[in-house]
């Protein structure tokens, strides 16, 4: 595999067993995409996603994105290239902060496994923490609190039926679907005994609320899913769009809120979902939560089902990254601990349910 020398910000050089035959790949793309530059493929890998592999691809100055699912054996109708790439190539045009898809490749053969291409972007990601290059005010913190909350809003007003994105979800009883699935992937990928997982499981099929009209929804909203604008005044793009539906967009926020930690949060969660929001002038989660209210016109009065099951979600997310890792079909070294988080994510959903509502912080 051709690995470019050329230093390009977030990235580095492909992981062992994570190649391909970039020769096969540039006769693919020549063959599907215009005025491809006749050069070499040159590409580098994007390190931080835990599920979908992604790689930056350069041909002289051309650049694009490839996703392609993790090795091994994978959930039933997860990591599905078709449907993301043709969910993006609709929502592109009437949300365009989504990534335009260039081409699909249904060809197993080529490298093992379905793969799309789509345009690469360029912007600022907050993970951790801020580049070393910026210092920011509380006042830039608090203008990227909006644009993140505005953006969810925005993306939940785009129309179902003008973009074309109606057969992408099946709307009626989204939610009890969604609980139930959950709780499967996770009696399917379980390794260790967590005794709470039963009694979460249990709670969210009895407090099941009535869904209010769907929306196209991310489904793994967080901040470091966008580009931010070099100033960080607005987001650029968003991206990670492999889990995207037609569903409840409570949902949808409430797992925004779950990545959005606070300083007061307990420490193993921070530690678990390290982000920038800790830092003085970004709004808190019921901040974030009455921005959306106003920005979309929602009733969120009723969110601590849904914030339970954003963090049960997420443990089962990481669950079935670290069934992966233990059985060898992952050696990335980040996944040996994710055993470790389900059980602090499952203990603060626990907490949640026991006493601690999350809707007592609105107050």
């Amino acid at each position: 595999m051709n690995q470019t020398n050329r230093n390009v910000p977030g990235t580095i050089p492909v992981r062992p067993g994570e190649e391909f035959d970039t020769a096969i790949v540039k006769q693919y793309l020549s063959e599907h995409v215009p005025d491809l530059p006749d050069e070499p493929l040159e590409v580098v890998q994007f390190p931080s996603g835990a599920s979908n592999l992604t790689y930056l691809l350069r041909i002289g100055e051309w650049q694009a994105v490839m996703r392609r699912p993790p090795l091994g054996p994978l959930p039933p109708k997860a990591h599905d290239m078709k449907r993301e790439s043709e969910f993006l190539k609709l929502l592109n045009p009437v949300f365009p902060l989504a990534p335009k898809p260039h081409v699909f490749c249904e060809d197993a053969a080529l490298i093992g496994t379905p793969f799309y291409v789509m345009e690469y972007r360029t912007g600022v990601v907050l993970d951790g923490k801020f580049p070393e290059s910026v210092h920011p005010t509380p006042e830039t913190c608090q203008n990227i609190s909006y644009a993140v909350a505005d953006t969810l809003a925005q993306l939940h007003q785009v129309s179902i039926e003008s973009s074309g994105l109606s057969a992408f979800g099946h709307p009626q009883g989204f939610m009890e679907r969604q609980v139930k699935g959950w709780i499967e992937r996770y009696q399917r990928a379980k390794t260790d005994d967590v005794p709470t997982i039963d009694p979460i499981a249990s709670w969210l099929v009895e407090k099941l609320p009535a869904s209010p009209p769907a929306t196209v929804i991310h489904n793994d909203f967080k901040l470091n899913n966008m580009l931010l604008s070099s100033d960080l005044s607005k987001v650029d793009t968003v991206v990670d769009w492999e889990m995207a539906t037609i569903g409840d967009p409570l949902m949808d926020l409430a797992i925004a809120l779950g990545y959005w930690v606070e300083p007061d949060d307990p420490a193993s969660l921070k530690q678990m979902l390290p982000a920038v929001t800790t830092v003085d002038g970004f709004l808190s989660r019921a901040d974030m939560l009455q921005r959306y209210a106003v920005k979309s016109g929602r009733d969120v009065s009723n969110m601590d089902f849904y914030m339970v099951f954003a963090y049960f979600k997420l443990s089962v997310i990481l669950q079935q990254i670290y069934v992966r890792w233990r059985r060898g079909q992952t050696q990335d070294p980040r996944f040996e601990h994710f055993g470790k988080r389900v059980n602090e994510l499952v203990a603060h959903a626990q907490r949640l349910i026991d006493g601690q509502p999350w809707s007592n912080k609105l107050k």
